[in-house]
């Protein structure tokens, strides 16, 4: 009888999994939201606005903040871009040549110039270049400078990124080319970099980004007023002023480009995806 008593009770059940999965989600929603009303609940609103929400000293900044700071930003950015690009180019297929000194000159120069800061390398170009060569002057002043120390850098990840592509590219494409008497450089540069650059344009594009950022060490190279970067800029007017609000105006006109090319990439990569699909 005690037996059958214990058989006819129901059997407890607990929490399916998807129960326990919203469970874990509704927790972390409360743990996050309560973060975010502690931070507005301590934080003094009012020291914060009048330390980096000065209206009059934000109008002020205009429109130099966008012609002169935004555009020398702008400007260091691409002249770093393009010239990394270039070089980064000609040591990914150093890379992967077949000429063991190329070969070995490549993955030195990857390894050192993605080991050093990018600090050193602006240092390196502001005060180590003109004691080596008394009298030279690199082309193009602070720009020239500029776009060599962002691009020894830069070249460094676009040629890691860049040999990426060109092996993920199918070894087929480099034989019927080949096939089409097509010589092995023609092929190279016709038919298989330009599918290798559609793969990786979305790496490319966060280097942009990061390039834009790294735009700021330009002030280690000694600029003019009329050369100053957003970050140099925002710096100068703070120290004038005694206050942070050109700082945060700074940081807005980074957001002002980074965050549609962040769109942009995130675009791109989603397309890249469909095309795998």
């Amino acid at each position: 009888m005690a037996d059958t008593d214990v058989q006819l009770q129901p059997k407890k059940k607990g929490l399916t999994r998807r129960q326990k999965r919203g469970l874990s989600r509704g927790a972390q929603y409360v743990l996050f939201v309560g973060a975010v009303i502690a931070f507005a609940v301590s934080a003094d609103w009012g020291r914060l606005k009048n330390q980096f929400a000065q209206w009059d000293i934000a109008k002020e900044m205009f429109p130099d903040v966008i012609t002169l700071a935004l555009k020398n930003t702008v400007l260091y950015t691409l002249s770093g871009f393009v010239f990394g690009l270039v070089l980064g180019m000609v040591i990914a297929l150093m890379r992967l040549s077949s000429v063991g000194p190329y070969r070995w000159f490549a993955g030195v120069y990857i390894e050192i110039f993605r080991g050093l800061p990018a600090l050193l390398i602006f240092i390196f170009i502001g005060v180590a270049v003109p004691l080596a060569f008394p009298g030279t002057e690199i082309p193009g002043g602070t720009y020239g400078k500029v776009a060599l120390a962002l691009g020894l850098v830069a070249a460094a990840y676009m040629a890691e990124t860049i040999r990426a592509g060109i092996q993920a590219v199918p070894k087929g494409q480099m034989e019927a080319a080949r096939s089409l008497g097509f010589s092995p450089a023609r092929a190279m540069v016709s038919i298989v970099v330009p599918q290798a650059f559609r793969i990786i344009l979305p790496p490319l594009t966060n280097e942009l980004v990061l390039l834009f950022k790294d735009s700021s060490l330009v002030l280690f190279l000694g600029v003019t007023l009329e050369e100053r970067e957003l970050s140099k800029y925002g710096r100068d007017l703070a120290s004038q002023t005694a206050n942070s609000t050109p700082i945060l105006v700074a940081g807005l006109c980074y957001l002002l480009v980074t965050i549609p090319l962040g769109f942009v990439v995130r675009r791109m990569e989603a397309k890249a995806q469909e095309a795998v699909k």
